[in-house]
This record gives C-alpha cells, structure tokens and sequence, in this order.
C-alpha cells in the first residue's frame, strides 16, 4: 500500500471481477450491437480500457474531458468541456464510461448535451457510485461499486493529478489534503 493511503477500500482483485461482471452484463444487453463508449477523462481512461477488454460486443471509443473539480476535492459544480467528442453520436448506441458518481452535477450536464445529439440510446457506465451524494438525480444503468462518502483515489482517480496509477482504490490519510 502507498504511504499516502489511509486505508483500501476495493482491492485489485476486487475491481477487476466487477468489471468482468459489468462486461459480460453489457455485452448480453446490446448483444450484436455496435456500442460507442465514451469515457470522461481522465478518471475514466483506466476503466473504459479494462471494460472494453472484457466486453464481446463490437466496441468502439471516443473521449470527452469535462473540468468541475480542478485541483480540490469537492465539485465546484461548473463544468466546462475542455475536449469534446471527435465522432458524431446519432443513431449510435452511446455508453458514457465515468470513474465516479458524486455529487452528479457533472454527469447531468454531460447527459443533456450528449442527448441533444441525437444517439439511439444512451446509458452510464460508472465504477463508482458515492452513497448519499448526488445532488440531481441520476439513472446509471451499470453501477460497480456503491462506496461511502470518502475523497478516495487510485484505478484512475486522482487528487491534484497524482495516486492515478493505483491498481487499488483508496483514501488518503487526512493529512495528505486539506477542503
């Protein structure tokens, strides 16, 4: 374990059975069909590549960057689209790949722009989903984990652009960051 970290909270193990889950559930629903998963970077890059790997499906990617945190570790609850989508979305079944649901301000607003482009379908896929956080509504129709109320990093989760190489999800002792 990283000396910054407090404590595990998913272990490798444990990640990559529930993506393995996720995959093969995935699969069974779009079947045949063509998905395009989108993944909201950065957090989402190392789960959009394993999902992808454990999916039968054809697969194909395109990646978004959106800004709400910056460097802290509450939402500041306005986003910007820093990178937007390189292919067209309509008529395309579109699976948005997303590292974690917080507070959910982020993920409404990238839901309502993506569905003014007029996908076929569009669903989320996220990792993580904060317990009692969210803020707005939001439907994910593939949920990984529900986790507690904790700033945690790692398995592409960062705090100030660091810990993102994690094979594991943790917290970081108190100490390491301030609110």
């Amino acid at each position: 374990m990283h000396e910054d970290i407090d404590h595990v909270v998913l272990s490798e193990e444990e990640i990559q059975e529930r993506i393995a889950e996720l995959g093969s559930e995935i699969s069974a629903n779009y079947g045949d069909e063509p998905v395009l998963l989108i993944a909201v970077l950065r957090g989402a890059a190392i789960f959009i590549a394993d999902l992808a790997r454990q999916m039968t499906c054809p697969v194909e990617f395109d990646f978004m960057a959106v800004s709400s945190y910056g460097s802290s570790t509450r939402s500041s609850g306005v986003v910007r689209i820093l990178k937007d989508l390189d292919e067209t979305i309509e008529e395309r079944h579109v699976l948005v790949v997303e590292d974690i649901l917080d507070t959910g301000l982020t993920l409404k607003y990238l839901l309502k722009n993506l569905a003014t482009r007029k996908p076929k379908s569009l669903e989320v896929v996220t990792l993580l989903s904060k317990h009692g956080k969210q803020r707005v509504p939001i439907t994910c129709k593939y949920v990984g984990f529900e986790i507690p109320d904790e700033f945690v990093v790692g398995y592409g989760l960062d705090f100030a652009e660091r810990y993102r190489n994690l094979p594991y999800i943790g917290v970081l002792k108190p100490e390491i960051y301030t609110d």
